[in-house]
């Protein structure tokens, strides 16, 4: 595929004698939304964790950009232009508002940090107007939005989401993912790995679908949103 920014090739993972990934092969263009769905325990977060280095695969290759990073540390990754948003947001409970988001910025020397954030806050006002409390105190959509926003401050060319929409109310997923197709309109790729089939595949572009730790299937979003196994499987169709 020309234009990819990300490629999995043939990737493995256990722990001990548990094979928690197969053979994963999968890759998302520039400017792309592509979701992985699958039940709990299919290898989602797993999945992200190799991404970011957090966990090291034992075989396949990872490229970004063209460039093999399976060995880069989850620092380099983040330097290259990976971010991710983990499950459970993993927020600094104890720093402001503020404070968490020039966390996402750590690995920044520019002059562009304060307008950068002035632009989160455009994103997600209710930030600016909690901006001095911390982070611990915030709802559970808040939290959510802030876990983007420090992302988000990193300056990623690959955006990875761990269930975004989890825990949270109709309204706020349905706030969060408006957020989420405006920055792939601005050019920011993202892989969203989400448990709720159906609104991962209203929003990509493309959509695999995991099942205990393999690929079984890919495509089209729009394909897959009307595909029969889809529908059973993961709709409630």
């Amino acid at each position: 595929m020309e234009n990819s920014i990300l490629k999995i090739e043939n990737l493995s993972f256990s722990y001990h004698q548990i094979i928690a990934l197969k053979d994963i092969n999968i890759e998302i263009k520039k400017g792309e939304i592509v979701s992985l769905i699958g039940a709990n325990g299919a290898g989602k977060t797993t999945l992200l964790k190799v991404l970011s280095a957090i966990e090291t695969q034992q075989n396949g290759n990872i490229y970004f950009n063209a460039d093999d990073i399976s060995k880069s540390s989850s620092i380099k990754r983040v330097q290259l232009g990976i971010a991710q948003v983990p499950e459970g947001r993993g927020l600094f409970d104890i720093l402001s508002v503020e404070d968490n988001l020039l966390m996402g910025a750590y690995l920044r020397n520019d002059d562009e940090i304060e307008s950068d954030i002035l632009d989160i806050y455009d994103l997600f006002p209710v930030l600016k107007e909690k901006k001095d409390h911390y982070a611990g105190t915030l709802s559970g959509g808040q939290q959510q939005m802030l876990a983007v926003g420090r992302a988000l401050m990193s300056r990623p060319n690959l955006l990875l989401l761990d269930e975004p929409s989890m825990g949270l109310a109709p309204i706020i997923v349905e706030d969060i993912f408006e957020v989420l197709e405006n920055l792939r309109k601005k050019g920011t790729t993202i892989f969203l790995v989400e448990q709720n089939a159906y609104l991962a595949l209203s929003i990509s572009d493309r959509a695999y679908v995991l099942e205990n730790g393999e690929i079984v299937m890919s495509g089209n979003s729009k394909e897959l949103i009307d595909d029969k196994r889809v529908k059973e499987a993961y709709l409630g169709m």
